[in-house]
């Protein structure tokens, strides 16, 4: 019994490693390849496989460094919470730089192109919602800096999207054509005190919010600049992104909140968890 016991435990392991999948207490990591116009995407699935069932789905985007650790860390965040987590590649090959200047030759290459960024978009969307565990009928999208952008273009495509998080991401307004297909609530978490987002633009989203009727919020966190949630933003406020635990902490609190009500969660167990089974 003991010997059948090791062995099932050495053929699991074996099993994780040739799959790529890493398996912790119930929380199943792994890579996951998806294409768009002939191009490979390599993006991070977080799930608690001890929840039983079909769960919501959330993809998140990173900022304009790529799918680092970061993105990863929060799709596992979110797998604790007992959603389905997927982090999106948005540059294709899992491309990622620590070099500012890089980086935004990359982010604004899709900034300059909103339907090849809604398309990229729309392709890990799918792959999220083809993957066994997921609801594709509850679906959310999360993201930061570039990442809060590239959600809010996704919805403007008319993605099916119960509702899109943008976290102190750069705001642009849908256009004329779009605003009546958009099918998700929209909820911003923005620093007052960021730099990068001009008032024009805030007005301009913000109008078009109005003129299309849609379901949206606004939150500002006073003194908190861009890239609030990301403790390798670092401290200085004074160069327009740093991190703010406390807006950090308060942002993801709107977040868990809005999937409550979108999702329409009746009951979670005593860790806060989603329930699987609606």
């Amino acid at each position: 019994m003991r010997n059948g016991l090791i062995f099932g435990y050495v053929l699991l392991m074996i099993l994780s490693l040739t799959l790529g999948t890493e398996v912790q207490a119930g929380m199943v990591t792994k890579s996951v390849e998806y294409q768009h116009d002939g191009a490979v995407f390599k993006g991070y699935l977080a799930y608690d496989d001890a929840l039983r069932g079909r769960r919501p789905g959330v993809l998140v985007v990173h900022e304009w460094w790529g799918l680092n650790d970061f993105a990863r860390k929060t799709a596992e965040q979110l797998a604790s919470l007992g959603y389905v987590a997927l982090a999106a590649d948005m540059y294709g090959q899992g491309l990622v730089t620590q070099d500012p200047e890089e980086a935004g030759r990359l982010a604004g290459e899709l900034r300059g192109n909103p339907a090849l960024l809604q398309a990229r978009a729309q392709a890990a969307l799918k792959a999220l919602a083809e993957t066994p565990v997921v609801d594709p009928q509850r679906l959310a999208a999360i993201g930061f800096c570039f990442g809060g952008t590239t959600v809010l273009e996704l919805a403007y495509a008319g993605a099916g999207l119960k509702g899109v998080v943008s976290f102190h991401g750069g705001l642009t307004a849908p256009r004329p054509e779009e605003l009546k297909s958009i099918k998700a609530a929209i909820l911003v978490l923005h620093g007052a005190d960021d730099p990068h987002v001009t008032g024009e633009a805030i007005a301009a989203f913000q109008e078009a919010m109005r003129k299309g009727g849609l379901d949206w919020q606004m939150v500002y966190f006073g003194g908190a600049v861009h890239g609030f949630t990301n403790p390798a933003a670092g401290s200085d406020k004074a160069a327009g992104v740093a991190y703010d635990p406390r807006a950090a902490r308060r942002s993801w609190t709107y977040m868990q909140d809005f999937f409550k009500e979108i999702f329409a969660v009746k009951e979670r167990d005593e860790k806060g968890k989603v329930s699987s089974e609606q």
